[in-house]
């Protein structure tokens, strides 16, 4: 089930409401536990036990590791310290384990048979696994709530969060169904209060149901134009260079409004519950660089990196060689946590390449001394550079669309029929207001909160302008659900 259909929007939605807030309170979290369930078992019931035991194995390891004192004194303790750290690194590890292991058998099993299919090939030994076959469907957002629920038995292990006991309350943090399959990456920390007490108020359900208006405008009147424009430009051949960036520009702005605006339904629908999610997006495309545009690109994701990963390996307290070598490792594993191909792999190293080298200059680009515009605007050409590894189904479609880039490759003689099917004037209505707003509108966070009647006009007309769109869109899918 996703947000930008009417089954939720009048359907699932309405129903959960209307349950949800007569009820008394001691039975909210379990209500909405309930209804994720319901939400993520949509498409698949199969997808649910696999949740389900990740919540189940998190919580009992947080309990376990919990019940060994962090720091226990030699007189009070019954078990020793160096005993006490050992158990407390084991029920960590099994709750690692179980987690990666679970991600990793779904994600990534077909990625590691086809790249061992392909080494064995390469030494004359390809019909070693060729009769080898496995088929496994990916999970819905198990990139996220795995990485969510693990966060969670990390906290407690560092002794950030104290574990809940209410296993209703923990089940709902994992299973909260406006975040679930797409973030953004939401930490015990954040909600623990919000689960034992919330409130909701007029004007904060109000803000919440503008906030949801406005992604479903993003993605409907701005992300499925220009992903259609993608679709045709990076399924052609014989691209000239301007339709080349015309298809990459598309891109850029598909999956900058596909994401941002499933985040901002996803914070205006905790809004209506009590919830305050953290903000997932800051206007990234404005970034003067490419360490700027990671802390505004995928926030929540970028940030559980640093903190669980980064700072693992040891962030930026060793020499420098090693800090370079800390953010590479960072963007490759955060490449191929988007997906299982090699492709996402190496625009992970694109970025991490491109993070060394601004930290070898004091976190500064190589065009520092650059106008902010020439610096926006060189920052953003980066960034697309890697949308085009990133958006490419193997590394010859990429190598062909950077040769289209920069005028490298032959172009066809039906070119015009390209021209023809993305570049009408609806097209290029539609990709005139994604750059207006892209550099000069607020965030949409920020705008819902200075709360006017005219705002709620325009919310209320891009609500039904989207609604009206909707009932005639046959194309309407969300890029990182596959992730």
């Amino acid at each position: 089930m996703v947000f930008s259909s009417i089954l939720f929007l009048f359907g699932f939605l309405p129903l959960v409401l209307l349950v949800y807030f007569p009820i008394p309170f001691r039975f909210k979290n379990l209500c909405l536990t309930l209804f994720s369930y319901v939400f993520y078992g949509w498409s698949n019931p199969l997808f649910v036990p696999i949740m389900a035991a990740s919540t189940i194995i998190d919580y009992v390891c947080a309990l376990r590791i919990a019940a060994h004192p962090r720091y226990p004194s030699d007189s009070l303790s019954e078990v020793p310290a160096f005993i006490s750290a050992s158990r407390r690194r084991r029920w960590l590890i099994l709750s690692l384990c179980a987690n990666l292991g679970l991600l990793g058998f779904f994600k990534y099993v077909h990625f590691g048979i086809d790249t061992a299919k392909t080494v064995l090939a390469a030494f004359g030994h390809e019909s070693a696994l060729a009769d080898w076959t496995l088929r496994v469907t990916l999970p819905l957002g198990i990139s996220f709530y795995t990485f969510q629920s693990m966060s969670y038995t990390i906290d407690v292990y560092r002794g950030k969060v104290e574990p809940t006991r209410n296993f209703i309350d923990f089940a709902c943090f994992v299973s909260l169904f406006p975040q679930l399959v797409a973030g953004p990456i939401v930490r015990y920390a954040d909600l623990a209060q919000a689960l034992i007490r919330r409130t909701v108020t007029v004007q904060g359900f109000a803000r919440g149901v503008a906030l949801l208006s406005v992604g479903l405008a993003k993605k409907i009147i701005l992300a499925n134009p220009c992903g259609k424009i993608a679709d045709v430009v990076f399924g052609a051949q014989g691209l000239d260079v301007w339709m080349a960036w015309w298809g990459a520009l598309a891109y850029a702005f598909q999956i900058y409004f596909d994401f941002s605006g499933y985040s901002d339904m996803a914070i205006g629908l905790g809004m209506m519950f009590g919830f305050s999610f953290p903000t997932n997006f800051d206007s990234p495309y404005r970034s003067q660089s490419i360490t700027e545009f990671w802390r505004r690109w995928h926030m929540s994701l970028s940030t559980w990196l640093r903190d669980y990963l980064y700072v693992s390996l040891g962030g930026n307290r060793l020499s420098p060689m090693k800090t370079y070598r800390n953010l590479m490792l960072v963007m490759l594993l955060g490449g191929l946590w988007h997906g299982a191909a090699w492709t996402y792999v190496a625009w992970g190293g694109l970025h991490g390449l491109w993070l060394a080298v601004e930290r070898a200059a004091g976190k500064k680009p190589i065009y520092g001394a650059l106008p902010k515009p020439f610096r926006i605007g060189f920052t953003f050409v980066l960034v697309i550079l890697g949308w085009v590894m990133f958006r490419s189904p193997n590394f010859s479609h990429a190598l062909r669309y950077y040769g289209a880039l920069f005028g490298l490759s032959p172009v066809s003689e039906n070119i015009s029929l390209v021209y023809g099917m993305v570049a009408r004037p609806w097209d290029w209505l539609v990709m005139g207001i994604c750059v207006l707003i892209v550099w000069t509108a607020p965030a949409s966070r920020n705008w819902v909160m200075g709360w006017s009647p005219w705002k709620a006009v325009v919310c209320a007309g891009l609500f039904v302008f989207s609604v009206a769109i909707l009932l005639t869109q046959g194309y309407n899918p969300f890029i990182y659900f596959i992730f």
